[in-house]
Formats: structure tokens, sequence, C-alpha cells
């Protein structure tokens, strides 16, 4: 038996048994090397630390410490309240004060887990003490998550990067905009809808032009740090990875000079929670590059392009197959795993057929995320289920409509190319 075949069989089975992803690659590719006997165990060590060997990925682990610091200087807060302003009052305004704060907060945390357990959990205790459905506010969280990856900085958009050479990080964080707004459009609409069917009333009255001056203001230096990575990278002034350093400093003014909240005695626990979640993002990148190296020198590339390429499909029906075969493999596998497996397989193959590769990439990209929100492994539907105390069944039950609208942009993005890759083309990103 080849060890490509003993390598997918085993990764089935330890994922079916319930072991957690990162040490199910890990393992299937140990299972793999021993019973294939072909290639030395040493290969495990060496593509392990070579998939983290990476510059670029000095990125990661300074978004996340940057996001951290600003959700320790109460950004949480101030993010809440800047946009519950211009909707709060609205029929289901708390539900639209939900979609915009993660809106805002992911343009900081570029993790959808880290949206959900932080502003998340705050936004469902508001919601069910106005008198909505805690399962609708878990549903809505949850969904509204999803714009963590897609909005930069964004920690998938880096790693998708490093296995496409065909991109960069900086195109894909603006091409990461519209969809982003795109998603935030669709969840208000289903906010209304629902609302309107279940009367969910507004909170309070539309605030004066005073106060939402004063609350802009305030909320402005937190709104600048996306405008700062995002700018500072097209005007050339810093690569990624400096941008991600820069956003450190920024948000540590920000925290204990300007919202004068962060404690420095807070710091050391930051760094604490910075390094865990870090060290997690890491080891699967790692245990996913030497999964990924024993396919490739197995050939499953090749042998899944010139199936494909069998198929004589139009741009259009590979795309479609492209988006059913990723929905169905995002429902097993978390997105980081995902890009790093399937990106270099599947990326040469569009690129052969014409599909340009940044529109190629936002379609992988959402549609990989899409599976933290769809049972069994739906990741994004656990953190949501145990911050809001709502069981998973009654959470899975909200999810419904929800689903329905992200199926709707998914096929925006994918029949529309320009909505992902007109603003990097404009920008002079290739």
């Amino acid at each position: 038996m080849s060890a490509s075949l003993i390598l997918l069989i085993s990764v089935c089975v330890y994922l079916a048994i319930g072991v957690p992803v990162a040490f199910a690659l890990g393992l299937s590719t140990v299972t793999a090397l021993v019973l294939s006997d072909a290639y030395p165990m040493l290969a495990l060590l060496k593509e392990t630390f070579t998939g983290v060997d990476s510059f670029p990925l000095m990125a990661v682990p300074f978004f996340i410490l940057a996001a951290e610091l600003m959700s320790g200087g109460s950004l949480t807060e101030v993010l809440l309240k800047f946009a519950g302003q211009f909707v709060g009052h609205k029929r289901g305004g708390l539900g639209y004060t939900n979609v915009v704060s993660l809106t805002f907060f992911s343009g900081i945390s570029g993790s959808a887990l880290a949206d959900a357990a932080g502003p998340g959990s705050m936004l469902i205790r508001m919601m069910d003490k106005a008198g909505y459905g805690r399962p609708y506010a878990a549903a809505l969280t949850a969904s509204t998550a999803i714009v963590g990856p897609i909005i930069p900085p964004s920690i998938i958009m880096i790693i998708y990067a490093l296995a496409d050479d065909n991109v960069s990080v900086g195109a894909l964080f603006i091409a990461g905009l519209i969809p982003g707004v795109l998603i935030a459009a669709a969840m208000c609409l289903v906010n209304y809808y629902v609302s309107k069917q279940r009367n969910y009333k507004g909170d309070g009255q539309l605030p004066t032009g005073a106060e939402i001056l004063s609350t802009t203001w305030k909320a402005l230096p937190a709104i600048l740090l996306p405008v700062l990575i995002l700018g500072g990278m097209r005007a050339g002034w810093f690569t990624p990875t400096e941008a991600s350093v820069v956003a450190v400093f920024y948000a540590l003014i920000c925290g204990k000079y300007v919202y004068r909240t962060l404690e420095w005695k807070a710091v050391p626990d930051i760094l604490s929670r910075s390094a865990l979640l870090t060290a997690s993002v890491l080891l699967i990148i790692g245990t996913s590059a030497s999964f990924a190296w024993i396919l490739t020198i197995e050939g499953m590339p090749q042998t899944v392009a010139g199936w494909i390429s069998g198929m004589n499909l139009s741009v259009w029906g590979f795309l479609i197959v492209i988006n059913v075969f990723l929905l169905i493999f995002g429902i097993f596998i978390e997105p980081l795993p995902g890009v790093m497996v399937l990106v270099p397989i599947l990326a040469p193959v569009a690129a052969k057929l014409g599909v340009d590769p940044i529109h190629f990439a936002m379609v992988v990209i959402y549609n990989l995320t899409l599976g933290m929100i769809t049972p069994p492994v739906g990741g994004l539907l656990f953190v949501t289920s145990n911050v809001s105390k709502v069981p998973l069944s009654d959470l899975t039950r909200e999810l419904k409509p929800f689903l329905w609208a992200h199926g709707a942009v998914l096929v925006l993005l994918t029949f529309v190319p320009a909505l992902s890759n007109w603003l990097p083309h404009v920008m002079g990103f290739k």
C-alpha cells in the first residue's frame, strides 16, 4: 500500500475517533512513514520544522499579540459603543450592532474564534438581556465571526500566501475588503428578516450629533489600526511582517496612553495567551507541512491535476467542482490545515485554466472558513456554544438562514471575480 493511501486512510480514522486536527495530521504522517517504510522517520521532523521556518510567518504571533493588546485596552467596549450608535435604535438594532462590531473587530484580530470568544460573548449576553433569543444571538455571532479571516489582517491569508507563490499577503489583505463587507451586509439582511418576523425591537433613541462625534472620536484610534496596516503596506513603508510589529506598538500605545485602560501588570498574561495561541497555530502549520510533503512526494498534485484536466472542464465548471469539494472538505478539516494541504495541489491547476490567483484564493479561503460553522467539526460552533451556554442542537437550528446567506455570497464571489481582484489590481497588486 502506498504511503499516500495509508496517510489518507489514517487521517480519516484519527479524525473519526475525535483526535484534534493538528495531532491527527502528525499521527497520520507517522503512521504512513512507519507502515510504508518508504521514507525515513527523520522526514517528519525535517518537514515539520521546514513548515514553520519562514520569515513571513513571524507576522502571525505579532498580529495575535496586537489583537490581545487592543482587547486588553478595552477596545471591545469602544467598538461596541461606536457601532451601536448608528444602528442600535433600529428594529433588530442589537443584531446590527453585533454584525457591525464584529466586522470592525475582525480588522484587528484576524481570527474568527477570537471574535466569537471575545466581543461575541459580550454581544450575546447583551442581546439575551434585551429579549433576543439566546440561540439566535449565538447563531448570528458565529455566522458573522466568519468575517474575521476575510477582512485584513488575516492569519489564514498569510498562510495562503506561503502556500501559493502567485499571490502576496498584501494583495490578499486588500482582496478581503469587499467580500468582508458583502458578508456583513448579508448577515444584516438576515437579521432584518428575522427581527421583523419575531418583532425584535430597537434599543433607545438615535444619539445626538454631539454624542456621535464624541463616540466616533474615542473609537478613531482603534479604527485606524487596519488603515495603518494596509496603508503602510501599500505605500511601501513596511512589509506585512514589519506591519505586524508596527501593529503591536500601535496597540500598546493605544491601550496604555490613549485609552489608558491597559495596565502593565496585565501584559504578562497577554503575552502568555498570545504565545499559547501562536503555538497552536504553528503546530497545525508544522504537521500540515509534513502531511502535505508525503502527498507531494507521492505525486498526488500531479494525479489530481491530471484527473481534473481529463474532465475537460471550463473555468466556471472547474470553480463549481472546487466549491463543492471544498465545502465538503471544510466540514471535516479546519481552514489552516486545509490551506496547507490543498492549495499546493489546487492552485497550479487553477492557474493552468486561467483563473485569477487572487480570485481563486478568496474562493478557497471563504469555502474553508465556512467549514467552521458546519457540523460535525465546526470549531466556531463549539466555541460559540460554549461561551453562550446554548446547546449545539439549538444553535445549529438557528443557523439555517445564515447558511443560505453565506451560500449566496459564495456564489457571487465565485462568478463575479471583480469582487475579489478589482481592488487589489486598482491598488497595484498583481
